[in-house]
């Protein structure tokens, strides 16, 4: 099973990145789960949604304690939360931040992962560019898909789409699309 918990902070799209990709992955016949973990509820604040992915039905329910992936919407929680608990030897991190890993701290903690498993996105300027918000959310969905085969380009794509169709799922699709071309590189 992947696993992978979100974290970030209120107002920057945790929960609906959660629904997106599961919905992702449900498009292309996985089983999937999208949960959501609310705390004081308001904008700024810490949060963090989980998702699932499996060949098969999936019937856990708790929070994801030991993530296949790590997405990191706002960096500063670095500093405010030990984001890495439970990460798997073998996980992958994607970060929104044009930071290196050592200005972040967070060198030695992604050390000992694989080659290829930590990726940086400058996901808040690429939102700002093609939705002119700083929602990093689906621009990290977008570059979540070049560093693993678990859920495709075109299925977040169109995942994206039913959550905001028309032009804001459009634009939404352009940025997801860029970060993915970035994150191939």
């Amino acid at each position: 099973m992947f696993q992978i918990r979100i974290h970030g902070r209120g107002g920057q799209g945790v929960v609906s990145a959660a629904e997106m990709l599961s919905h992702a992955a449900f498009e292309e016949g996985k089983h999937s789960q999208a949960v959501p973990s609310f705390g004081s509820e308001r904008m700024g604040a810490p949060v963090v949604a989980y998702v699932r992915i499996d060949e098969k039905e999936i019937e856990l329910r708790e929070p994801v304690l030991d993530p296949t992936l790590l997405i990191v919407q706002d960096p500063t929680l670095f500093s405010a939360i030990d984001v890495f608990a439970g990460l798997r030897e073998d996980g992958y991190v994607l970060i929104n931040t044009t930071k290196t890993l050592a200005e972040l701290g967070i060198e030695e903690a992604t050390q000992k992962l694989p080659a290829g498993h930590v990726a940086t996105v400058a996901a808040t300027e690429l939102a700002m560019k093609y939705l002119k918000r700083p929602t990093p959310n689906t621009v990290l969905l977008g570059a979540f898909t070049a560093m693993s085969d678990t859920v495709q380009i075109d299925s977040v794509c169109a995942a994206i789409m039913k959550k905001f169709p028309g032009k804001v799922g459009e634009m939404n699709v352009e940025a997801a699309r860029a970060a993915h071309a970035a994150a191939a590189v």
